[in-house]
C-alpha cells in the first residue's frame, strides 16, 4: 500500500510540473514533451491504483492551468448524546462525515453547510474550523488526486432527515460504535480526533 501511494504522489508531481509546463510553455518541442509526461504520469497512477489510463485521464480536466490541491470539506457534527453524524455513501456502500468536494463560488463554510443540507436535509451553521490535513499523510487508500481535507465543525440548526440520491443512510454514533467507514473520505482516527475537539474546544487547529 505505502509503495503504491509513493509512486502515485511521484506521478502526481510528474503531472503538475507538466500541466505548469504547458500552461506557460509556447515552444512546440516543449508542449510535447509536456504533453508526454502527462502521459507517462497517468500510466504510472494506473498501474499503482489498479485502474485504466482512460479513467485517470478522466479525472483531470483539459484546460492549460496551474495544477492545485483538490479540496475535500468535511461538516463535524455532535448531538446531545455526544454522537457524531455519518452518512452511508453510495458510492462504496460505508460511511463518512457528510461532505465532498468544494465547489466554485462557495466558501469553505458554505460547502460544509450546503453538503450537510443535501445529504441528510438538516439546516446548519459552521461554527469553526478544526483541522486541515494533507491527505498523503495519512494512511488513506491512494487515489489519483492530491487532496487537502478541511474539517468544519458545524451545529445543527433545524430540519429533519431526508432521502437524497447518493446517500443511502445516515446517523448519529458513538466512538467506540463507529460502523464501517469509507476511508478514502474518513479514517477512524480522524474520527476520533474530532472527538477530541468536541471535549476539548480550546485546542488549536490541527495543521499539516
Amino acid at each position: 500500500m505505502e509503495k503504491e501511494k509513493e509512486l502515485i504522489l511521484f506521478s502526481q508531481r510528474i503531472r503538475a510540473l507538466a500541466q505548469n509546463g504547458l500552461t506557460y510553455s509556447d515552444n512546440e518541442y516543449d508542449i510535447e514533451r509536456y504533453e508526454e509526461l502527462i502521459q507517462i504520469s497517468d500510466k504510472i497512477t494506473a498501474l499503482s491504483a489498479g485502474i485504466d489510463n482512460e479513467t485517470v485521464h478522466a479525472c483531470y480536466h483539459p484546460l492549460k492551468e496551474y495544477t492545485t490541491p483538490k479540496a475535500d470539506i468535511r461538516a463535524v457534527i455532535f448531538n446531545e448524546k455526544d454522537e457524531i453524524l455519518l452518512v452511508r455513501e453510495k458510492a462504496d456502500g460505508l460511511w463518512s462525515l457528510p461532505g465532498g468536494w468544494s465547489d466554485v463560488g462557495f466558501s469553505p463554510k458554505e460547502v460544509a453547510i450546503k453538503e450537510v443540507k443535501e445529504e441528510t436535509g438538516f439546516d446548519a451553521e459552521a461554527v469553526r474550523l478544526l483541522a486541515v490535513m494533507d491527505m498523503s499523510k495519512h494512511p488513506h487508500p491512494a487515489i489519483p488526486f492530491y487532496v487537502y481535507k478541511f474539517f468544519i465543525l458545524c451545529r445543527i440548526t433545524g430540519g429533519t432527515f431526508n432521502e437524497t440520491f447518493d446517500i443511502l443512510g445516515k446517523g448519529f454514533f458513538k466512538l467506540d460504535q463507529l460502523p464501517p467507514l469509507s476511508l478514502e473520505r474518513v479514517l477512524p482516527e480522524q474520527i476520533k480526533q474530532m472527538f477530541g475537539y468536541y471535549k476539548n474546544p480550546s485546542q488549536t487547529v490541527y495543521l499539516d
